[in-house]
């Protein structure tokens, strides 16, 4: 079982799936630049900041509560089940390899696998929705 504050795997969602919401490549379809005035609202540098901050918050935890964030994402994902926590948490710590938050921002579906992985052990992000709002 994780012991991992679930409001820090929450927040790393939330984050997440700003990310997730970025069109890299496609032009607005509903937009011109005459009508906006030549403005761009979206831009890269604006994710740059929230993969920052999702870069800091990471590399603020403890070695533990990286190896933890990484085997819940490998739960959500399916490579491991709840029952196997102790042998994912310990294959976490086993691989680590350069930064954990460029790995978790490597895989295409990060936010979804935390919240997959938390499911697995009963716990949710809906309160922490509720709270922030």
């Amino acid at each position: 079982m994780p012991t991992i504050n679930t409001d820090k795997v929450c927040f790393i969602v939330v984050k997440a799936r700003e990310l997730e919401s970025e069109d890299e490549g496609i032009d607005a379809d509903a937009s011109n630049p005459t009508d906006d005035r030549f403005v761009s609202v979206l831009t890269e540098d604006a994710f740059d900041t929230v993969r920052t901050e999702i870069t800091s918050f990471i590399d603020g935890m403890d070695e533990e509560e990286q190896a933890e964030l990484v085997a819940l994402a490998w739960v959500g994902r399916g490579d491991f089940s709840a029952d196997e926590w102790d042998d994912a948490l310990g294959e976490a710590r086993a691989r680590r390899e350069g930064p954990t938050a460029a790995y978790l921002l490597g895989l295409p579906l990060l936010a979804s696998y935390l919240e997959n992985g938390l499911g697995e052990f009963g716990e949710s992000c809906a309160l922490y929705a509720a709270d922030r709002q």
